[in-house]
């Protein structure tokens, strides 16, 4: 679950930079793009939760110290390009 919404969370940005340079309204897709992000968190943290419910100690050690780190520079990422057309806006008009 948490692939296809992290799947989403980037082709959302995608189309809300494509969006800016069009000169389009592009809040809505920003706002997409912030919230798929929280929910692929939010669906990667459920899956930790069922493996240490289980014990699933194995899975936890090998795939947690990856993610964390994976799933750190994906949230920045993805907060830095979907306000990048905020802040370009801003620039622009001063």
């Amino acid at each position: 679950m948490w692939v296809i919404l992290g799947v989403i969370a980037i082709v959302v940005t995608i189309i809300n930079l494509i969006m800016y340079a069009a000169g389009k309204d592009y809040k809505l897709a920003m706002a997409l793009g912030l919230s798929f992000t929280a929910l692929t968190l939010c669906a990667e943290y459920s899956l930790v939760s069922d493996w240490v419910e289980v014990k699933d100690w194995a899975a936890l050690m090998d795939v947690v110290p990856g993610m964390e780190r994976a799933l750190w520079f994906m949230t920045i990422v993805s907060i830095l390009l979907n306000l990048a057309p905020i802040f370009l806006e801003r620039k622009s008009k001063k």
